[in-house]
């Protein structure tokens, strides 16, 4: 086994440590399951309304929308939390400091991660899958599918997720990438049909990713009659195949340079200076 391999190996058992004391942790678990409980509740209440020209429960008919948006939540604003708050505490400088250090240290972050949102998914799916009727119609079919979309998804947003975690400052500045984030699930059809929104809505939403993984994951959970609400009246599964795989070239292209810059500017003075201001804003 060579030096890249063991890195590899021991940051996939350190991804698993990081799920298992996650587990373990109260403050932790009320984290993972606020969200997943808020959402489930809000379909809940929405389950009397129907799909516009469908007899189809609206509440049903977001679950699969949710559990898109979930991936880019957890991908996209989770690998920047943690990369922007490790950065800051010495994780990362300590992680430079080991042959091949890195490379443990991000394969560890994407299993954690990765756990994290299948986790979360999870909390909402089954107790949906309990409460609404009509959900992965086709069996295995709609099960595979979901699992493409998921894998693919997490390719898609981790990597841009480092990017953004690498040029962030200090783990406040999360906020200014959290806000465009929630902009675009306003305008992605979360809890609405996108085609209820003005069309030049439509347009950019359908740059990001946000809006296909939505897309894939109805069309992987949802009944052929609920296509019309969607745009085209198609599921435009190869589309969605297409843009998620170019979000994830460009974020496969750009993590590695930015992630290398930002490692060579990572020392001890400059740890210790993010920890003074920090402090100094404490005080």
């Amino acid at each position: 086994m060579n030096a890249i391999q063991h890195s590899v190996r021991l940051g996939m058992t350190r991804g698993w440590l990081e799920t298992r004391q996650t587990l373990t942790n109260r403050e932790d678990l009320f984290n993972i399951f606020m969200f997943p409980v808020i959402f489930v509740i809000v379909m809940f209440f929405m389950r009397d309304s129907k799909l516009p020209g469908t007899d189809f429960s609206l509440g049903a008919a977001t679950v699969p929308s949710v559990l898109g948006a979930s991936i880019v939540f957890s991908g996209m604003l989770g690998m920047a939390g943690v990369l922007a708050v490790e950065r800051e505490d010495g994780t990362l400088l300590r992680a430079k400091a080991t042959p091949n250090g890195m490379i443990g240290y991000l394969v560890g972050k994407v299993v954690s991660i990765s756990f994290g949102t299948v986790i979360g998914m999870l909390l909402v799916l089954i107790p949906s899958l309990v409460l609404f009727d009509g959900i992965a119609p086709g069996g295995w079919s709609s099960w595979l599918s979901l699992l493409w979309v998921l894998v693919i998804g997490l390719i898609a947003t981790m990597p841009i997720g480092a990017v953004f975690g690498s040029l962030t400052s200090n783990a406040r500045s999360i906020g200014l990438i959290m806000l465009p984030v929630l902009g675009l699930g306003a305008i992605s059809g979360i809890f609405y049909p996108i085609t209820a929104l003005p069309e030049w809505l439509q347009y950019i939403a359908q740059v990001f990713p946000m809006y296909w993984l939505g897309l894939g994951m109805r069309s992987a959970l949802l009944p052929d009659s609920t296509v019309i609400i969607e745009i085209g009246q198609s599921w435009r599964q190869w589309e969605t195949l297409g843009v998620l795989t170019a979000w994830a070239v460009i974020g496969l292209v750009l993590a590695p340079v930015v992630l290398r810059r930002m490692a060579r500017r990572e020392s001890g003075s400059s740890v210790a200076a993010r920890r003074e201001k920090a402090m100094q804003r404490i005080g």
